[in-house]
């Protein structure tokens, strides 16, 4: 990193951007190795299974139209009514194999750039074959962090709901009803981006600290105090960037809308633009929540020893041994 660490809490919103991407284009080579063998498939299966869901789906639909243009209790109904039955098997099945090679290549993705932006910063070599090494030893820390956040997630939605349950006893639509709603609805939001900011932030913990699960979580909870702001605007810039690539891609490929007079050709070649558009901000996604993780350390004057750190990341190599606590927060500034 170019920015010395005692800077980095300086840093706002486009000095982060700035700094990932100097990172990005300055390692350009372990970076593209890392998105052509990781990124590019979670990409691919992000967007192949969008296009596959809706074809499944799309027949499913098909098939409960005729359904009802059928007479009942006939032959022809009850096969309908199987081919539903097997078509609603083959979409949940579908859902899992896909939920389980997201969940794998995403963790994957997240081990191998937050392993490689930390030794760029310690100034260590890193070379592909060493970021692939590391990934076995640190993913299955991050998939127990994952499922903590799942359950804070469940937990979070279940007290959402019984909120709102208690606003329709209650309250309901009588006058003021809506508005309260409404304001139920932008504290909801709130809480999930902030729970997002927690989880993402939580996942560099559990890579470069010796905490995981609920315990990251709480550190990551602690680190974000101070940079909130920065850190649910750069949370919210990239979900918008998401959903606007997954909403092009879903609508103009998927569907199939017209733009600017476009062609089959022009169809494929939006299916090319959201794969690129995708894949990049998968990468930059991991790199900020790095870089975020240092400017969040900076601004608490934990400054981390990078000889302390590189022996550390050299651990992985051999057997694992995750950086202590006390290893991150060695230097206190008045």
């Amino acid at each position: 990193m170019e920015t010395k660490q005692e800077n980095m809490q300086f840093l706002g919103l486009l000095g982060v951007y700035k700094e990932s991407y100097k990172i990005i284009f300055s390692w350009r080579k372990i970076f593209s190795q890392i998105t052509l063998t990781l990124i590019l498939p979670l990409t691919f299966i992000f967007l192949g299974h969008i296009q596959v869901s809706d074809f499944l789906f799309g027949k499913i639909v098909h098939d409960s139209v005729q359904i009802t243009e059928t007479e009942p209790g006939t032959p022809q109904q009850q096969k309908l009514i199987e081919m539903i039955s097997s078509e609603w098997a083959t979409l949940t099945l579908f859902k899992l194999v896909y939920f389980t090679f997201m969940l794998i290549f995403s963790l994957i993705s997240t081990s191998a750039v937050v392993y490689t932006v930390a030794s760029i910063y310690t100034g260590r070599e890193v070379t592909f074959n060493k970021v692939i090494s590391v990934v076995p030893k640190v993913w299955k820390r991050l998939v127990v962090t994952f499922l903590c956040t799942v359950v804070a997630f469940f937990v979070y939605n279940v007290m959402a709901v019984m909120v709102i349950i208690i606003w329709a006893l209650t309250i309901g639509v009588r006058s003021g009803g809506i508005a309260i709603l409404l304001v139920i609805t932008i504290l909801y939001l709130i809480g999930i981006m902030y729970l997002t900011v927690v989880w993402q932030l939580a996942s560099v913990v559990t890579v470069l600290e010796d905490s995981y699960a609920f315990e990251a979580m709480t550190k990551s909870k602690e680190l974000i105090k101070g940079k909130m702001g920065l850190s649910v605007f750069i949370c919210l810039k990239l979900n918008v960037s998401f959903f606007l690539i997954q909403f092009l891609f879903m609508m103009v490929v998927v569907n199939g809308w017209k733009l600017f007079g476009m062609s089959s050709i022009g169809r494929t070649s939006y299916g090319i633009l959201c794969f690129l558009l995708l894949s990049h901000l998968f990468l930059l996604m991991l790199v900020l929540q790095t870089v975020l993780y240092f400017v969040c350390k900076s601004y608490h004057n934990q400054n981390i020893d990078k000889s302390v750190l590189s022996d550390h990341l050299e651990g992985y190599q051999a057997k694992y041994e995750p950086l202590m606590a006390k290893d991150v927060q060695l230097d206190y500034h008045v």
